[in-house]
């Protein structure tokens, strides 16, 4: 069949790999151009250990403090609250006890998918070397936590996630770049980081044209409800095709509603700093618990990001966020360069408010599939997701129950 795949970020070059593995004839639409957005700006980790969603029960009490910290780890930008409180009414549901345990089932059927994906498509599309598998570390301060982090590392470990509880003097053998300021720390010796976000989407995307693949930069703006879906563009062009695939990340709502989906997508904006030729400082990536922030040794310099900004689309970046991000790490890392130094980013993560991406049939056609809402997991859940898709068009049995990934879930 023909299938066109609508966003050439990791997502959606990931699915064109699958489909091409398959014979399919694939053709890639992006209105910017390859790795743009979050492929090109994440930590750079295959996080398959994260099995909890960001709604949690006791996330309502929580809620005041986001608004009144513009610099903390989940900010919501006051100006942009009366657009989100149909999505924090959603996110809200979702931190209901019941609804958090259905959330992680979903979310570890996923992340058990997820390594085995890569390093299988990373070995037959010839960029194996792009993955560094040195594990990753979890530093935590509050030793009251310990309870907390190990509990956690017992429902890692149900889910086949390999996990050690560190005190903090092996923490510091590990990294000794780390301040004295730690009470422990989880260490999952099976995780892998990636060379550079960039790089490696841009590699994909090269391969899959190598392989056959098609380019075209243009914007959807609609989709048919033909059995052949015709993609269709603000100007009147049209591209008519057997399947069509949405995996154009925080762009997706739109199409969607047009395939009769409402589904509540949001952006969350997430910021990092990075400093070229900086490398060596640590050895493999750490997550900063209290502190809401990642720290990534990518081959293209250090890596510092992550917080979350809930404004959507159009608000200038608020590099404060980022410049609160690389303080925190200064008491916590000896030896970073200069703030001036690095270079600032902000992307928009798609963000469903279960934490789960949108993986199914659209409503009014069901030869229209999509592939989108990763949140924090995009780069890592990338080639799990485009085997699900794969079987959809092939209508196989899926790998997993897709009822946790419905669109029509809301």
């Amino acid at each position: 069949m023909k299938v066109g795949i609508v966003g050439a970020g990791i997502v959606g070059v990931a699915t064109a790999h699958a489909l091409l593995d398959e014979g399919h004839e694939v053709l890639i639409l992006d209105r910017e151009g390859p790795a743009f957005g979050p492929s090109r700006g994440n930590a750079g980790i295959i996080a398959h250990t994260d099995i909890l969603p960001i709604a949690s029960p006791g996330m309502l009490r929580k809620v005041p403090g986001f608004l009144l910290d513009p610099l903390g780890p989940l900010a919501i930008r006051l100006g942009y609250l009366p657009q989100m409180l149909p999505w924090l009414a959603r996110f809200l549901l979702a931190a209901r006890p019941a609804a958090y345990e259905r959330s992680i089932i979903g979310l570890v059927a996923l992340q058990q998918l997820a390594l085995p994906a890569w390093l299988a498509r990373a070995e037959r599309a010839g960029i194996a070397g792009f993955i560094h598998r040195r594990g990753a570390l979890y530093a935590y301060r509050n030793a009251r936590d310990t309870a907390d982090l190990e509990a956690l590392a017992r429902r890692q470990r149900a889910a086949g996630i390999a996990v050690d509880m560190l005190p903090p003097q092996e923490l510091r053998q590990m990294e000794p770049a780390l301040r004295d300021r730690f009470a422990g720390a989880s260490f999952h010796p099976d995780a892998a980081h990636i060379s550079d976000p960039l790089a490696l989407t841009m590699a994909l995307f090269d391969t899959a044209l190598a392989r056959g693949a098609t380019f075209e930069k243009g914007e959807v703006s609609n989709i048919s409800l033909g059995e052949r879906p015709a993609l269709i563009g603000p100007a009147g062009w049209q591209r008519v095709v057997d399947r069509v695939v949405i995996a154009a990340g925080a762009w997706s709502k739109p199409l969607a509603a047009a395939m009769g989906d409402n589904v509540p997508l949001e952006t969350e904006r997430g910021y990092n700093v990075s400093f070229p030729g900086v490398t060596g400082l640590t050895s493999r990536p750490i997550g900063f618990k209290d502190d809401g922030f990642v720290m990534t040794p990518l081959e293209s310099g250090l890596r510092i990001g992550g917080a979350v900004e809930l404004g959507g689309l159009q608000a200038p970046p608020n590099h404060a966020r980022t410049r609160a991000l690389y303080d925190k790490a200064t008491t916590l890392v000896d030896g970073l360069p200069a703030f001036d130094s690095g270079r600032l980013w902000m992307g928009f993560r798609p963000s469903l408010p279960d934490s789960l991406p949108v993986i199914g049939r659209a409503s009014r056609n069901r030869n229209v599939l999509y592939a989108f809402g990763h949140g924090h997991y995009g780069m890592t859940q990338s080639t799990a997701t485009a085997g699900l898709i794969a079987d959809l068009v092939a209508d196989r049995e899926p790998a997993i129950d897709l009822g946790h990934f419905s669109p029509q879930r809301f």
